[in-house]
């Protein structure tokens, strides 16, 4: 396995200063750092979506190696339709709420933030064991095919289209998933808009056909969004932190752009910006690149311009230079990591250290990116450093 050296000259303690800089969030949340490691679905709660103490060790072990920040996978926030995969953690009922509490406490022991990621996949469900039919804005079948390392096989199915109780229902599940967060402890919610799930769903203008107040214009397409965004701002306290996460791109749709450009994006985070939020998390493939076509701002520096909270920023960022570089330029606050925390999970750490980073091995990820996989693709090391 390559290696690479993320050692700048000077003192490792001082290097990257940026990096190891504290942020609050909202009123009250204090992070150590700027560095928080990326939502990423592992497939590995019971069949009935309770966390496991597999998932606590994991989730932990990031904590551990000095990430600030730890937003988990996404949970699934109902037992109607939010569900995406099977094995996939929930919080859509009080059993499943409290099987996050050890997960909670234990990143807290080290005096790491934890925020759960709230998830409804919508069309793009392909393991559901609550209901037999998926759901979305409209009866558009979803391009591609299911995602095998999620247990999936073949096309996505065609997604009923979504009548106006199904929408209350969503965004009653966001809300009662966001409640049941705050009582297991965790220090914020962050909702899922992006990557191609139901919220992206409505906002992009080829799956989303509708004629109501929920389709048609940009604002109307985002409404289901600001409407989860208040529903789950009246669910919890003023203290505890919402994020919510923006993209472009999606996991059946990886190149998609919105099709007006920088116009869309200052429509979007110009509406996101005036909600009751504490950070927006944007991703794309590389988070430095331009947004649009070959030169211009990235998303998380769009963002920036629009709204007056912390932007996080999210793509290929496990390369320190990077990383720093964009917190530097004022394109983002604070940065999330994937691979990078996927192969060290004490990536902050190996930092201060001026340690070698290896490069991600795609084997932690096959047959099936779950943590079973992750233990038995490099026997006795930690999950998933």
């Amino acid at each position: 396995m390559s290696t690479q050296i993320d050692r700048p000259a000077g003192d490792a303690q001082t290097a990257h200063a940026r990096l190891f800089a504290p942020l609050r969030l909202g009123t009250e949340l204090e992070l150590s750092n700027r560095l928080a490691v990326a939502p990423m679905t592992r497939v590995s709660a019971t069949a009935d979506g309770r966390a496991t103490a597999l998932m606590a060790d994991y989730y932990e072990a990031f904590a551990a190696g000095g990430f600030g920040m730890v937003i988990t996978e996404g949970i699934y926030t109902d037992k109607a339709h939010a569900q995406g995969y099977l094995f996939q953690p929930g919080l859509a009922d009080d059993e499943q709420r409290d099987a996050w509490r050890t997960v909670v406490d234990r990143v807290h022991r080290h005096g790491g933030r934890i925020v759960a990621q709230l998830m409804h996949a919508g069309a793009l469900s392909q393991g559901n064991p609550h209901r037999g039919s998926t759901k979305g804005p409209s009866a558009v079948q979803p391009i591609g095919q299911q995602m095998a390392f999620y247990r999936g096989e073949g096309p996505y199915r065609m997604p009923d289209a979504m009548s106006a109780d199904d929408i209350a229902e969503a965004i009653d599940g966001f809300a009662q998933a966001a409640r049941r967060a705050q009582e297991a402890g965790f220090d914020g919610v962050e909702i899922h808009g992006a990557n191609g799930y139901l919220l992206d769903q409505f906002l992009t203008a080829h799956t989303n056909l509708r004629t109501d107040r929920y389709g048609g214009s940009v604002e109307n397409r985002l409404r289901l969004t600001v409407d989860v965004i208040q529903a789950v701002r009246r669910a919890t306290s003023a203290h505890f932190v919402v994020g919510v996460r923006v993209s472009q791109g999606k996991v059946n749709d990886f190149t998609h752009k919105w099709e007006g450009g920088e116009a869309d994006a200052a429509q979007i985070f110009g509406t996101l910006g005036k909600q009751p939020v504490d950070y927006l998390h944007t991703t794309e493939f590389e988070a430095w690149r331009p947004a649009f076509g070959t030169a211009g701002p990235s998303l998380a520096a769009l963002a920036k311009r629009h709204v007056s909270v912390p932007v996080l920023a999210n793509g290929s960022l496990h390369d320190a230079g990077q990383a720093d570089g964009i917190i530097a330029r004022q394109g983002a606050d604070f940065v999330s990591l994937g691979r990078g925390a996927l192969t060290h999970a004490d990536w902050p750490a190996r930092l201060r250290a001026g340690k070698a980073h290896e490069s991600f091995d795609r084997g932690l990820l096959a047959p099936i990116a779950d943590l079973a996989n992750a233990l038995g693709h490099r026997p006795g090391r930690p999950v998933p450093a």
